[in-house]
């Protein structure tokens, strides 16, 4: 067996072996940019400073709950004032366990360097386990300084959970459908919550008017809905500076009118604090009590949005906002309200707006209304941003993201699913036409949601925090005590419009699940057809072919090896440029990769092949801009590699350094090529990193003493000449050269892939962006290399 295996390494040889070393990810490059992350520091000032901003981007829908929690948890009216109590325990205390507890003080840890969402855990996921579906990272990409992961001991649980994991590739699929569901109900989320945060702000127009007709209601809240998603493009950079003090307003307004409520009503209703009533709720209204749970599981609508917009504000400020501000103002909001229902059992159904004193009414509508539309735009800035997440990690088409703010990375505009969200929330407003059947969808999104970040952080607790499973534990049975009854109430109101949700969230997520599923499998194709670079070397400098002056960007998905295209273009063309370079975009489970990190840069084969591989590495929340010039930033990479390359060559750490010859078969049998094996020097420049470590020269002799200077000599000398070769072929002309891969089914597969692949999947590559757009290609510089991939 031992002198088998011996012969099969034999075998694999030279070829193999030459190969192996000719394209080798760059694992020096990147190492050497690696920065410890260190978070940042902030003054007790600023903090307040950023708390108070907080309000207006974080805690808007949660803050506008109160205009619909008692009418959808009572729509039929209010018979005995302990049901009121009861359904106020349950509110305190919900509000306790999940958005305070659960999402305020352990959820928010798992941000991703302040990120968050259902795939800011994921990304955490991915960097501590190899679970993406796209294998395209690189041990290099983990030298970033956004990718900070753990490591674990050999016996220890997260090693387990890590290992059992990698074991299967259903287990990885697995987790994407759980991550992908909680993204489209989230979407989902961005529908409804404009719709029924306008309608109960605009609902309050008929309490003084009783004789309005509710169309009336609802053309107000459709005027308003086409004119917030009209300002998208704007940017909430633009109005932002008004959030914080509505939404403070509008806190200290229904704060104060609860107090007054619990002042000049019943203050028996204090007595709901103690949570013995909610048992007692459940025993007098059996079947009805569990039905109403999905009314007043509304009390926490915007709790997963306050996850999900965490993005320019530190933990420590959302966690002061809310236990100093949103939560006892919350509270003091719900038990007036309470106190004024028992005392008004009839108003329950406008119970917000009739419990407002006369003299303020009309100012408390506009705060109500003004704080529904800051509400309204924090969830749909968070759909924007989960559809650019779900974008970069290849599950959802190419769409126009534009960049709304030169200050915040965060703040984007997408046009196509702004009008899309626009005709959804048109269609729910003027379809239900009321607060409880909207409610009823609202509740069964944002239920599931919740659900689905409870099980993604279990493995976040075991892998990334190494926590105990003791607290693990406990965080589980904590969390589906509350939610999984909520849950189940809402299953019992599907027919009562709980159906919206599923349909949206349906929608969207085989839309995503179709393109993640043809991503990946145009991927695998790049893997399992691309070229050995000793087939390329064995078609001398010439490869084979005219080389004509220019350079030929080639677009590949690969990171190491030559793409199909490639050969395939060379195969069928006499000519190709005498410079080429293979660019490889990549996005990484990381929120933003630094500008200082993006590029890295080596050298294929020998000098005179003129071939050199370029890979861009990109953040889920980084944006191609409009103004970015990446055909000079792609030639700017190649001049500041070939000074830097110039600077290293004949320096070594040692005196005496050795080449090692290898020997190739084939039509290079006879040539010598050598690896340098001294620790180069890595450089930076600007957003580049470099190295030749793995550049392939003529085999020279070891150079010592005068000969070090002359060959420094020569080596200026030719660098220079080639800076100006570079610069000729430039002027010559540049081609960007891009596969389109067509992506069929094949004849034998069943009819759900078919329509999958050959309709669906053809129809969302033939709408969305070009390749050639996102990065500014001119047109007249763009050459497709076509082929026919059928899975």
């Amino acid at each position: 067996m031992a002198s088998l295996s011996e012969s099969e390494g034999t075998n694999r040889g030279s070829m193999w072996e030459l190969d192996q070393n000719l394209d080798q990810p760059m694992d020096e490059e990147a190492s050497r940019l690696k920065h410890m992350y260190r978070e940042k520091k902030f003054s007790s000032l600023l903090l307040l400073r950023l708390a108070f901003q907080s309000l207006g981007v974080v805690f808007g829908d949660l803050g506008t709950s109160p205009l619909y929690v008692f009418y959808n948890a009572f729509p039929h009216g209010v018979d005995d004032e302990e049901d009121v109590i009861g359904a106020l325990s349950l509110i305190i205390y919900t509000l306790t366990l999940i958005p305070l507890l659960k999402y305020v003080f352990v959820v928010l840890r798992a941000n991703d360097n302040g990120q968050g969402g259902t795939f800011a855990l994921y990304s955490l996921l991915c960097r501590h386990a190899k679970i993406s579906t796209i294998p395209n990272q690189h041990k290099t990409d983990e030298d970033l300084t956004t990718y900070s992961r753990q490591t674990y001991e050999e016996n220890s649980v997260g090693a387990k959970i890590k290992r059992w994991l990698e074991a299967h590739a259903y287990k990885r699929n697995c987790l994407l459908i759980v991550v992908l569901i909680g993204t489209c109900t989230a979407i989902g989320d961005g529908i409804l919550t404009p719709a029924i945060s306008v309608l109960s702000a605009s609902g309050g127009i008929k309490v003084q008017n009783p004789n309005m007709s509710t169309d009336v209601v609802v053309i107000v809240s459709v005027i308003i809905l086409i004119g917030l998603f009209s300002m998208q493009h704007y940017g909430t950079d633009k109005v932002g500076w008004l959030f914080a003090p509505i939404v403070l307003l509008w806190f200290i307004l229904i704060g104060s009118v609860g107090a007054l409520n619990i002042h000049k009503y019943k203050g028996s209703v204090l007595k709901a604090y103690n949570p013995v009533y909610i048992y007692r709720y459940f025993q007098r209204r059996n079947s009805d009590s569990w039905a109403s749970l999905g009314g007043i599981m509304l009390s926490i609508t915007g709790t997963e949005a306050l996850f999900a917009d965490l993005c320019h504000f530190p933990v420590f400020a959302i966690q002061i906002a809310f236990t100093l501000i949103v939560f006892p103002c919350l509270l003091l909001a719900y038990t007036g309200q309470a106190a004024y229902i028992i005392a008004h059992k009839d108003h329950v159904a406008d119970a917000f707006y009739r419990s407002i004193p006369d003299s303020i009414y009309w100012p408390a509508f506009v705060i109500a209304t003004a704080a529904a539309i800051v509400a309204s735009q924090a969830t749909i800035s968070a759909t924007y941003s989960i559809i650019k997440q779900a974008l970069a990690l290849g599950c959802f088409p190419r769409v126009k993201i534009v960049h709304t703010s030169k200050k915040f990375l965060g703040q984007i505009y997408i046009p196509d699913i702004n009008w899309v969200l626009l005709i959804l929330c048109i269609a729910v407003t003027a379809g239900f036409k009321n607060q409880s059947q909207i409610g009823n969808a609202y509740g069964t999104a944002v239920v599931i949601v919740m659900l689905v970040t409870t099980f993604l952080m279990v493995p976040i607790m075991l892998l990334v925090w190494k926590s105990h499973w003791i607290l693990v534990v406990t965080f589980i049975v904590l969390s589906l005590m509350v939610e999984i009854p909520y849950f189940s109430a809402c299953l019992l109101k599907i027919d009562q419009g709980g159906w919206v949700p599923l349909v949206i969230a349906t929608a969207f997520f085989i839309i995503m699940y179709v393109w993640h599923f043809c991503t990946v499998k145009r991927y695998e194709f790049e893997m399992h057809s691309k070229v050995s670079m000793a087939w390329i070397l064995g078609l001398g400098p010439s490869l084979g072919l005219v080389r004509v002056p220019g350079i030929g960007f080639v677009y590949t998905e690969l990171a190491s090896g030559v793409p199909h295209i490639f050969s395939h273009f060379i195969t069928n063309l006499p000519a190709i440029h005498s410079v080429v370079v293979f660019v490889c975009v990549k996005y990484l489970p990381v929120y933003t990769v630094p500008m200082d990190e993006r590029f890295l840069v080596r050298r294929i084969g020998p000098k005179n092949f003129h071939i050199f591989r370029c890979v861009a590495r990109y953040g889920y929340k980084d944006l191609h801009k409009k103004d970015e010039d990446f055909e000079k930033m792609l030639f700017n990479c190649l001049l500041s590699f070939l000074r830097l390359e110039s600077m290293m060559e004949g320096y070594s750490d040692s005196d005496d350094f050795s080449v090692p010859e290898q020997r190739t078969e084939g039509s290079i049998s006879n040539a010598f090529l050598a690896e340098k094996t001294n620790n180069n020097t890595m450089c930076s420049n600007g957003d580049l990193s470099y190295s030749s470590q793995d550049s392939i020269v003529p085999v020279q002799s070891p150079l010592r003493g005068n000969s070090l200077l002359r060959y420094s000599s020569q080596a200026s000398h030719t660098v220079s000449d080639e800076l100006e070769f570079l610069n000729r072929c430039k002027d010559a002309g540049v081609v960007h050269i891009l596969g389109n891969t067509i992506v069929l089914a094949r004849r034998d597969s069943g009819i759900i892939k078919k329509i999958a692949v050959n309709y669906m999947y053809a129809f969302m590559r033939k709408i969305c962006r070009e390749n050639s757009v996102i990065f500014n290609v001119p047109h007249e510089s763009l050459l497709n290399v076509g082929q026919i991939y059928y899975i």
